[in-house]
């Protein structure tokens, strides 16, 4: 296990792993898919940034990633790029987003410089390029098929439920990042521009570079290898939800995750984030300290509006679930680790079917902040998630 990072203010680093490789080949690279490209579309976009063009330079290996909680300092992007045996650091932009009752890892970039760093495949097609530089998205191969996302399918971020950000293909870019867009898009997303550094290391110095930037960054950036398998066991730390006022309520943990799937945020975390208290209905409940009382008022209403046998307390998912989507750790932490959102009625309304639960029950709770499952692409109507912070009288 690595030693969790600790610095001043709050600590933002690398999450999800790309999911979707393969085995390994015979040189004991995963096999790298073709891209899945959606269909070109000719909509002009505030969001477009310049046109790629064809690619520029050589590949680049995508070895060290540095991410700090803010855009890093122009002495520290200089430090690491003066590395001995740095062969490049090009500047993008990292955090994690909330996408149905997941987050998955989003990287802000620039195209001409970002396609260097992925697998020839996809940094030769111009078509996954284009599509970013247009204002689109480019999602790893399993989260496309986790999230029931194929090409030309609209994405939708539980921070910016206004916003829908098209597909433009498949493909697999860097380990460690799900979706890649431009940096207007991340701006829009509300990630900090600038927070990390993508570094790749002369292959018979990897071990020195790493030691050496580790030095140059500590106590005000984190590094983070790239490597494309995942142990079953570990030690990460976690990324705070970017965007909305959620994001900036929830706060940032470091944590274990155990070969079940299981995670065990910090005790630090918890003691000041994780309640346990009564709510209407489903009586004790567990859940980060944001969430109760929006929790309790959406179940109050529901009472008052004689509604109560809608909701089967015998039935409660619970709420504070620490644990990977699928106990897997390549597939993101589920929302239910930062303890804010429930599954309600849960036999009766389960993944990719309409659910039974009572309407006007969704309907209260999206009063109160709460989305709902049943709207994804991917239904699961059992689950209910904090997505804004409504006051409570």
């Amino acid at each position: 296990m690595t030693r969790p990072w600790a610095a001043p203010g709050t600590v933002l680093a690398l999450l999800a792993l790309l999911a979707g490789c393969g085995l390994p080949d015979a040189t004991g690279e995963p096999p790298r898919p073709p891209a899945r490209v959606a269909d070109a579309t000719t909509e002009s976009s505030e969001w477009e940034v310049a046109d790629p063009g064809p690619l520029r330079g050589g590949l680049l290996r995508a070895d060290l990633l540095v991410l700090a909680p803010e855009s890093l300092p122009g002495d520290i992007v200089e430090s690491v790029r003066a590395v001995p045996g740095v062969r490049e650091a090009s500047a993008l932009s990292v955090a994690s987003v909330p996408v149905a009752e997941r987050t998955i890892t989003v990287a802000g970039v620039d195209p001409s410089a970002y396609r260097r760093f992925t697998p020839e495949v996809t940094a030769e097609s111009d078509a996954v390029w284009r599509s970013v530089a247009k204002g689109e998205t480019v999602i790893g191969h399993g989260i496309g098929r986790d999230l029931r996302q194929p090409p030309g399918s609209v994405l939708e971020f539980a921070n910016r439920p206004d916003l829908g950000v098209r597909v433009g293909a498949h493909a697999v870019t860097v380990p460690h990042v799900d979706a890649v867009v431009n940096d207007r898009r991340a701006a829009q997303l509300g990630i900090v521009a600038g927070n990390a550094l993508l570094v790749s290391a002369a292959p018979d110095r990897l071990a020195e570079v790493a030691a050496a930037v580790r030095t140059a960054v500590t106590g005000r950036a984190t590094l983070q290898p790239l490597t494309a398998t995942t142990p079953r066991t570990g030690s990460r730390q976690a990324a705070h939800l970017t965007g909305g006022t959620v994001a900036r309520a929830v706060g940032t943990f470091s944590y274990e995750y155990f070969p079940d799937g299981t995670v065990r945020p910090d005790a630090r975390w918890v003691a000041a984030n994780i309640r346990t208290d009564r709510v209407p209905l489903l009586g004790q409940v567990t859940c980060h300290r944001t969430m109760l009382p929006r929790l309790r008022a959406a179940l109050t209403e529901v009472v008052r509006t004689g509604l109560a046998d809608a909701i089967d307390a015998g039935d409660y998912g619970g709420c504070y679930v620490p644990r990977f989507i699928g106990h897997d750790p390549n597939r993101g932490l589920s929302l239910h680790t930062w303890g804010i959102a429930i599954d309600l009625n849960v036999a009766t309304n389960q993944r990719g079917t309409a659910g039974r639960i009572d309407r006007r029950v969704v309907d209260i709770f999206a009063r109160w902040g709460f989305a709902w499952g049943g709207t994804w692409r991917w239904t699961d109507p059992m689950h209910f998630e904090l997505a804004r912070l409504v006051t409570v009288p």
